[in-house]
């Protein structure tokens, strides 16, 4: 079985930066993709960006191009996910997710594995 556990949130102020990392523990992970999503109070889980994990190429969800940045490493089995300019629309429950599917990795009904979520609140 496959663990994936996320660390890195926690509160900061609009403008700010925070860096979200999740590791996969377990048995051999070699997942097609890694990827975010998030989910805030009332609303549906959203894509934020995903990761190829051999290629290293990436997606991102349209609200958070140019600001946020997501990284792998492959010996770790860890990914990561650098969040710049932050807004208060950003405040959600962050989830990692991995997929052994290949195809539409923006979709959270790929996704095989999950993490806990970690909360991240920006404040004004």
């Amino acid at each position: 079985q496959v663990q994936l556990v996320e660390s890195g949130g926690g509160l900061v102020q609009a403008g700010g930066s925070l860096r979200l990392s999740c590791a996969a523990s377990g048995r051999t992970f070699s997942p097609y993709a890694m990827g975010w999503f998030r989910q805030a109070p009332g609303k549906e889980r959203e894509f934020v960006a995903a990761v190829i994990w051999d290629t290293g190429n990436t997606v991102y969800a349209n609200s958070v191009k140019g600001r946020f940045t997501i990284s792998r490493d492959n010996a770790k089995s860890t990914q990561y996910l650098q969040m710049d300019s932050l807004k208060r629309e950003d405040t959600a429950v962050y989830y990692c997710g991995g997929t052994t599917q290949t195809v539409f990795v923006s979709l959270a009904r790929v996704y095989n594995y999950w993490g806990q979520g970690t909360q991240v609140t920006v404040s004004s």
